[in-house]
């Protein structure tokens, strides 16, 4: 749950530095909200939830 939480903070600030710099307008941005909205609820939460953490399991690899 904490994962998924930090996930939800990171890509909100990210998401909020991408409008402020004017590179998708508020429209693209709600699309793009409620394309993920519903993806969570499909089948494909599962594996998009799966390689997210693999992702993040990788990562300490990398740099070592």
């Amino acid at each position: 749950m904490n994962l998924s939480l930090s996930a939800v903070v990171v890509l909100g600030v990210i998401t909020v530095f991408i409008l402020r710099a004017r590179t998708v307008g508020p429209g693209t941005a709600v699309v793009l909200f409620l394309f993920g909205f519903f993806a969570a609820g499909t089948g494909a939460a599962g594996p998009i939830n799966r390689v997210c953490a693999a992702l993040i399991h990788a990562i300490p690899n990398l740099t070592s």
